[in-house]
């Protein structure tokens, strides 16, 4: 589920490099089909599904012994992920891998996180294997930084000179397949990061290199952030909270990195440096990315 998200086609392409047969989900098939090369299309099964429509997640489901689940964040996530465990573990699933998120506890300060620690317990209580997968920030989400980059050479944000993991989504998605076809590594939480740490002056550093010009980082306070958010990125208010909330708990919680993804693929994860200038055209152009 989630096959044209971000981290759900990384996961498929590199399912299709290994050669498993797989079952795509989604709730354009026909945009999922247009996606697919010829290597895919022998190997790929596409099927339409919505989480909001309990038969064609049945339908989906039927036959499959394995699924790997990630859904938009949305105030309705905890209800719409309940339902396709549930429907999954009743239709002979064996196995979940479940995409997650940082600090998932119940107490976290974070709503997302709470709300994921809620479908993980959903997960425990059916009894399936299932694996946890807790990366930090989405090297891809960067790229909605890129208008304010293209138009005012600024990084926005509330993070003071804390630093924040980036994990690349196609490391999430390889990650991913691991867990999906070695059973050995299967049914453990894993919390993914890229190799190091970055502040957002240093992210802003990191920018001016690639550009070739000067990318000042601009700290606003959390309420002018998030009014920012809602004003300037039209965000709506549970996701500009969320953001903001994700950058408080950095400050309040260093991070750090971890070397989950080197363990588990046997090489080192994508590099912030890499990403940035695999898509520089992004940052001079402004493009917002339409994909989780």
């Amino acid at each position: 589920m989630g096959a044209t998200g971000a981290t759900g086609s990384a996961l498929l392409q590199r399912l299709v490099a290994l050669g498993v047969p797989s079952r795509a989900l989604s709730r354009d098939p026909d945009r999922l089909w247009a996606g697919l090369d010829e290597a895919a299309c022998s190997l790929v099964e596409v099927r339409g599904a919505d989480a909001e429509d309990p038969k064609s997640l049945q339908n989906a489901f039927h036959g499959a012994d394995q699924l790997f689940i990630s859904m938009v964040n949305s105030p309705a996530q905890v209800a719409l992920e309940t339902r396709a465990i549930t429907l999954a573990a009743d239709s002979g699933i064996r196995h979940i891998v479940k995409l997650s998120a940082p600090a998932a506890t119940s107490d976290s300060p974070v709503a997302i996180s709470r709300w994921h620690h809620s479908i993980e317990e959903v997960l425990r209580d059916t009894g399936l294997t299932h694996t946890l997968l807790r990366p930090y920030a989405f090297m891809q989400k960067l790229l909605t930084l890129a208008p304010a980059i293209a138009a005012r050479s600024v990084v926005l944000g509330a993070l003071g000179n804390a630093a924040c993991n980036y994990v690349d989504c196609r490391d999430i998605g390889d990650v991913a397949a691991e867990a999906l076809v070695r059973p050995q590594i299967a049914g453990r939480t894993y919390t993914l990061t890229g190799r190091r740490t970055f502040s957002q002056p240093e992210l802003a550093e990191l920018l001016s290199v690639v550009l070739g010009r000067r990318i000042e980082y601009v700290d606003l306070p959390p309420a002018a952030m998030r009014q920012n958010l809602v004003e300037h990125g039209h965000l709506p208010d549970w996701l500009a909270d969320h953001v903001v909330e994700i950058q408080q708990l950095a400050v309040a919680r260093p991070e750090q990195p971890t070397d989950t993804v080197s363990r588990i693929l046997g090489r080192e994860p994508r590099t912030l440096e890499a990403f940035l200038s695999e898509n520089i055209q992004h940052f001079r152009t402004g493009p917002l990315a339409d994909r989780r």
